[in-house]
Parts: structure tokens; C-alpha cells; sequence
């Protein structure tokens, strides 16, 4: 369905303020959902909120159901009896700027073991009951994910292939054997699950109530390690040793010689249409509970996709094969209805899969994404221009895998960018980044999205992710608290205002 007139900006929960080293879903995010309302945003847009794996990366995450248990705000288990005051009272000194991942984790793990216990041992009759309804209401994945994550634990954080071969392969008395050993740690992340839920639906209502809708997002594929390919191998491109014969990537680019090689395990989408895409019905329903509007991550994979041979060392070796199409979405849409869906189609194409994908996107009114940051590098005729496109895309100024503003413009693009980036805008780039969120704020796009690190005019040393890479520098920017001022949300609203994007 068309989208209307509007903006919001992306920023991903872990980057709120908070004091116990990663931002949460308590009281910062309802302020940020203050500021939401009083710049006269739409949206909040939010990264995958799934408990992450490899590199702390929300695309590597260990479910493509579940949520991330470093979210859940501490102070509302205090209120709930689950913690106590003293128990939040020595923490460590946690970096503001920044998520200390390996700070962070052992510390809220150990604290959300306590709640746990407390939880259990002392929690009134209401909580149980809430509990418990929550876990039959998600049953169809909490059961595979809660056992998935004590396995895990028990085997201190290894592949699920290398665990127990019964184990691995899901031999039925392995099974069973495992979740009365493991039932209370079983238990724990069942709980856990369920705080999570309660405490983003709070969330997310309390954006709803102040007119801003939440938008999601699904990466297309799911990590090897995670609960999805090992509760439903058959579902993916696996040999009898349950090892993938494909994985994915993109093909060599003006940005590499050797592609990129990302190694998600492959889906047998042949099988998945004989059960009119159970599973992936199932995903949309989940992630619709949680946001309004689902931004898909590799969109074109559902036309066609890089599949690498498991073995190669680069992406240089892969084929292009043809997915699903039309077939899965006219299966989501005869299940869900219309849903509000934003395609990132980003990259490289040949002139076929680029009508093609575009064509995909029109037959179901999925809106694609333009980039400003992409705009500039190929003169008048570029499709990022905003005097190019039409209104059936979403502008951004970057994205969470893009430079900030700032960052594009003193360090990572070319200085030709630079100069027809000031020339387009008739702007001295003084404040290039405020420049930029106008430029898409003005743009006949339907929506237009900013990041806060553009709002708040920050450099390269605010960039979110550098995609191709791991380490510290990726995944742990956070805005210190009282950053984001009521200045910046009027000068938005003024300009949100201006361009008709007023909600």
C-alpha cells in the first residue's frame, strides 16, 4: 500500500543512553520517543532486535524469533521484585559513548540469572500466569529456541555442529535426554524471552500512543549457529553431515575484487513452496508483532541470489539463482494481507534483475530505498539524485552499514563527491549534515529517514558498522544522555513541517 508523506530517523535501542553500559527498552527509549513526537517524526526504525551472535551483530543473529536479552531494562525488574536496588548498585564503570560488549554481557547475564532465580522462588501468582501464557502463546519457537540456548550454554558457546551428534541432528531421545538436564536453564530463557516481549510491547505502545510506528527488520538469510537452521535443517542447503553445500555473498564489485563472502546457509526454497512458506509466514507474523513496517535486508535475494560453494575461501566462484519472487509474497499477503513492507535493494545489478526487482516491488507496493550518500559520484543522471526518483521510495541520508554524513564528507568519499555534493545543495558544508536531511526531507519520496548521528552532526568515529569487517568499531555507538536536546527536535519539526512530512 502507498506510503504517505512522512520521516523518522533510525537509531538502534543499544545506542540509547543508559547507565549499565548498553542502551535499553526502559526509560531512555520512552524519551526517545518524547523527542520522536516532538520533532513531529513518524518513525522510529530500529536494526534486527534478535540476540546476537558472531561479531555482536544483529544481521548474525541466533534467532530469526527471539529477542535480544541485553535490551531488557534492569530497573523494571527492580520494580517487578525480580532485583533489588543494591543489586544495580555496583556496576562497573561503563564507557557512555560506547557498548563494551565484553564488559556488558557477563554482567547483565549474571544479573538476569539473579531475576531469574528470584523470579522463581518468589514471583506472585500473576507473574506465573503471565508467564506461562506467554510461553504457549510462542510455544511454535520458544520450545526450539529455549533448548537451542541451554544446549549451547552447556556446550560453552560452540556451533551446534559440534555438539553431540544425537544432539546435532535432533535424534528424538537426545532430545528428551537434554531438556530434563537442562530444564532449568531451559526455563531461564524462557523467562527471559518473556521480559524481553513484555517490556518492547510497552515499548512500542508507548510510541503508539504518541503517533510514532515502529519500523523493523529482517535480514534475509539467518546464521548457521542459530536456533532456525538447526530446529529445521531440511529447510536449508545441508549435507547428510549437516554441513552447508552453499552459502551466501555477492559477487566481485567496483568495491571488491573478490566479493563479499558472508557464509549464511542457503534456503531449499523448493521445499519451502510445497508448505506454502510456512516458515517464512511464521517469521512475518512474529516480526509484525513487533514494528509496524518491515524493512527486508537483501531484498533482490528473493529474486536471485550469489550461492557460493561452501569450501570457497572468497565469493569470487558463486552463480546467481533464481528465489522465490511473486510465489512467497503472494503466500505472505493471502496470510497476513497487506503489510507494509520497505525493500532494501541496494548494489550492483544487471539491467535484467534490476526490472525485475522492480517490478517485484511494484506488484506488491514495496517502497526501495535511495541513498543520499550514493548520490553524488556519477553526475545529473544518477538514479540517487533526488530530481530522479519518484515517490515510491524511502530517502535516507545513510544508513547503519553508511559513513555518517560527516564521515562521507571528510573521510570516505572522493573529493569530485564532495564538490557536486555542495554544488547540488548550494551549500558551504558547514552544517552538511542538517544539509543532507533536508535534501531528503524536500525530496518527493514518500518517506524520508535520517540517522541520530546525522542529526547530531557527528563524525566518522559515530559510523554504526563498517560492513566487510569485525571488531569494536562496528555495533557500539551510543548518544550520551541529553544529546538529542529540544533545539534539534524543533529544528526538525520546522523542517518536517515545511516539506508537507507532518504526521
Amino acid at each position: 500500500m502507498p506510503f504517505r508523506r512522512s520521516s523518522g530517523i533510525l537509531l538502534h535501542p543499544t545506542s540509547l543512553p543508559s547507565p549499565f553500559g548498553i542502551g535499553n527498552l526502559g526509560h531512555a527509549a520512552r524519551r526517545f520517543v518524547d523527542f520522536l513526537s516532538t520533532a513531529g517524526q513518524s518513525y522510529w526504525q530500529v536494526l534486527p532486535l534478535g540476540p546476537t551472535g558472531y561479531g555482536h551483530s544483529p544481521y548474525q543473529g541466533l534467532s530469526a524469533f527471539a529477542g535480544n536479552p541485553m535490551l531488557i531494562d534492569l530497573e523494571h525488574l527492580v520494580r517487578l521484585g525480580h532485583l533489588t536496588e543494591d543489586d544495580l548498585a555496583h556496576r562497573p564503570d561503563f564507557p557512555d559513548a560506547v557498548v563494551d560488549f565484553d564488559a556488558v554481557v557477563p554482567y547483565k547475564s549474571q544479573l538476569l540469572d539473579r531475576a531469574y532465580g528470584q523470579f522463581r522462588a518468589a514471583a506472585p501468582e500473576s507473574q506465573h500466569v503471565a508467564f506461562r501464557a506467554f510461553c504457549a502463546d510462542h510455544g511454535h519457537w520458544l520450545e526450539d529456541f529455549a533448548l537451542f540456548m541451554a544446549l549451547r550454554q552447556s556446550y560453552n558457546g560452540r556451533s551446534w555442529q559440534t555438539w553431540e551428534p544425537g544432539i546435532a541432528a535432533r535424534k528424538p531421545a537426545a532430545l528428551s535426554n537434554a531438556r530434563g538436564a537442562l530444564y532449568d536453564e531451559i526455563e531461564k530463557q524462557r523467562y527471559w524471552q518473556w521480559l524481553f516481549f513484555q517490556q518492547w510491547t510497552d515499548v512500542k505502545s508507548y510510541a503508539h500512543r504518541n503517533d510514532v510506528a515502529i519500523i523493523g527488520d529482517i535480514p534475509i538469510f539467518v546464521a548457521l549457529d542459530s536456533a532456525d537452521v538447526w530446529a529445521n535443517p531440511h529447510l536449508f542447503k545441508l549435507d547428510q553431515d549437516l554441513e552447508p553445500t552453499v552459502v551466501s555473498g555477492v559477487p566481485p564489485d567496483f568495491f571488491s575484487e573478490t566479493g563479499q563472502l558472508w557464509g549464511h546457509p542457503l534456503y531449499r526454497w523448493d521445499l519451502m513452496a510445497e508448505n506454502g512458506y510456512a516458515w517464512w509466514i511464521s517469521r512475518f507474523q512474529m516480526a509484525f508483532t513487533q514494528a509496524d513496517v518491515m524493512r527486508i535486508d537483501h531484498f533482490r535475494g528473493f529474486y536471485n541470489y550469489w550461492a557460493v560453494p561452501a569450501d570457497a575461501d572468497t565469493a569470487a566462484k558463486g552463480e546467481w539463482r533464481h528465489g522465490p519472487g511473486a510465489d512467497l509474497f503472494d503466500a505472505v499477503t493471502r496470510e497476513l494481507g497487506d503489510v507494509d513492507i520497505i525493500a532494501e535493494d541496494l548494489g550492483d545489478f544487471d539491467t535484467e534483475s534490476r526490472a525485475a526487482v522492480d517490478a517485484l516491488e511494484a506488484q506488491f507496493g514495496y517502497p526501495g530505498m535511495k541513498v543520499l550518500q550514493f548520490a553524488f559520484g556519477s553526475g545529473p543522471s544518477d538514479p540517487f539524485l533526488p530530481h530522479n526518483y519518484a515517490p515510491e521510495y524511502v530517502a535516507y541520508t545513510g544508513t547503519h552499514d553508511n559513513d555518517t554524513v560527516v564521515g562521507w564528507y571528510e573521510k570516505t568519499s572522493r573529493p569530485e563527491e564532495q564538490e557536486y555534493a555542495l554544488r547540488y545543495m548550494d551549500s558551504d558544508g558547514s552544517e552538511i549534515g542538517w544539509d543532507f536531511v533536508r535534501l531528503a526531507w524536500s525530496s518527493v519520496a514518500n518517506t524520508a529517514m535520517t540517522t541520530a548521528q546525522d542529526l547530531l552532526g557527528l563524525g566518522n568515529e559515530a559510523r554504526m558498522n563498517l560492513p566487510g569487517t569485525v571488531g569494536s568499531h562496528n555495533w557500539t555507538w551510543r548518544f550520551r544522555e541529553g544529546a538529542l536536546t529540544t533545539a534539534i527536535a524543533h529544528k526538525l519539526r520546522q523542517m518536517t513541517e515545511t516539506y508537507g512530512r507532518r504526521r
